[in-house]
Formats: structure tokens, sequence, C-alpha cells
């Protein structure tokens, strides 16, 4: 019998993600879902009861493809995720804003820190699942839909690449004050996923931390469908 999500997110390697956030800004693990886990995900893309809103990204320009937004109440997996990677990505979200100078600080419980959204306005739910299809792509973004977020976000990838889609590698690009950006290509495996920066990090300069901006994108899909499930922390107005 397969654990459930909690305890699969509890028994990652923490130490090293924490070590890969702290240096590279970024953490890929493998898989946490099983592949008959991944094709439930898929399948259900088309349940209309399960989502609150549909958004055609080359309506927006946001790119080529198409994504849904769980509605409230999320469903158990999707919460479990949720609150599974939450508590630990607060311990790092804590420290860098510490380095960096900041009075904020995170709950270590997801309820506490979503009673800050509410407050603010924003009660609506954001955990999503991305499609892309052949030359679909995401332009460079940041996913803030209010004035309190989170500074992690979750993408966990639903099918095989190079079986089920090519192309569609997951980009991430820095920019540091006074130079040229930084880009990470990222292919995680089937069931497996990245934990990245939702807005900026702490990067060691000469003179203490400096704050390094960041955006990510999908490239853009050569064959095949690409399917994702985002695990966002803060709720939007």
């Amino acid at each position: 019998m397969f654990k459930g999500i909690t305890e699969r997110i509890v028994d990652m390697d923490w130490s090293a993600i924490q070590c890969s956030l702290d240096e590279q800004g970024f953490a890929v693990f493998p898989p946490i879902l099983e592949p008959e886990e991944c094709a439930d995900f898929i399948t259900s893309y088309d349940a209309e009861n399960l989502y609150r809103k549909t958004i055609d990204m080359k309506r927006y320009r946001f790119g080529i493809g198409e994504y849904k937004y769980f509605q409230s109440p999320l469903s158990e997996t999707v919460q479990q995720f949720r609150e599974g990677f939450y508590p630990q990505l607060a311990v790092t979200a804590n420290l860098w804003m510490e380095r960096l100078g900041k009075e904020t600080s995170y709950p270590t419980a997801l309820t506490d820190f979503l009673s800050k959204c509410h407050e603010a306005g924003q009660s609506r739910p954001t955990p999503l699942i991305l499609k892309y299809e052949a030359g679909g792509y995401n332009c460079l973004h940041q996913d803030l839909y209010g004035d309190v977020f989170f500074p992690f976000q979750v993408v966990l990838v639903l099918n095989q690449k190079d079986v089920d889609y090519e192309g569609g590698e997951f980009l991430l690009v820095e920019q540091r004050p006074r130079a040229q950006s930084r880009g990470h290509v990222i292919r995680p495996e089937r069931g497996g996923g990245l934990i990245f920066p939702t807005s900026f990090r702490p990067v060691q300069g000469t003179r203490g931390y400096y704050r390094a901006t960041l955006r990510h994108g999908v490239g853009t899909i050569s064959a095949g469908t690409r399917y994702s499930l985002g695990i966002i922390f803060h709720d939007a107005t």
C-alpha cells in the first residue's frame, strides 16, 4: 500500500533540499507520486466540478496552453501537498527573510498563514493543473496574487518526458542586480518535481546578502502533451 502524501513528503531528504535551496535557489526532488496517481490527475483534468476557473493562456498573452485552478474545498490529495510541504519550507522562508533583513515571518502551520491571506482579502485557492500541447509554452512570470505571498512554490510533472511529450523544459531565470541574468533548464521526472522561489531569493555577496529576482516559465512543447500540478501556498484576491 502506498504511503500517504504527507508521509512521503516528510520522508524526503529535507537536509539536501534545504541545502540546494540555499545554494542554487531551487531543489529538484525524485518521484513521490506513483504513475497511476499521475494518471488519475490527468484523467480528472476534464472533471468540471473540481475547478473554479479555467485560463486560456493565449487570450491573456501568458503563452499557449491552459490551466485550471482547483476550487474550495481542495481535494484531499491537493490539500495534503499544501499541508505537507508548507511547514518544511517555512523554515527556509524565515531564514531567507532574516538574511535579507526583513521582519516578515511565516507561521509553522499552513492554516495560520492562510488566515493572514484571508485577512488581506485573499481567499481563493491557487493550486492548479496545467496542460500544454505541441507548440505550447509559458512565458516567464511570477505567481503573485496579492500583497501576501509565500516565498516558495512546488510543481510536479504528471507525465513522462521523451515518452508522452518532448521539449517543455521548466525554465527558471535569476536576475541579479547590475549583472546579466542566469538561466536554469530543469526536467523533473514523472511524479517528481521542483521547489523554487515565488519572487526572489537571498544571494551571498561581498557585503552580505542581497536580493535576486526570479521568474519561471515552460519552454516550447515540440511534441505530445505535458501535464503538471502546481502547488501555490498563498490564496488569491
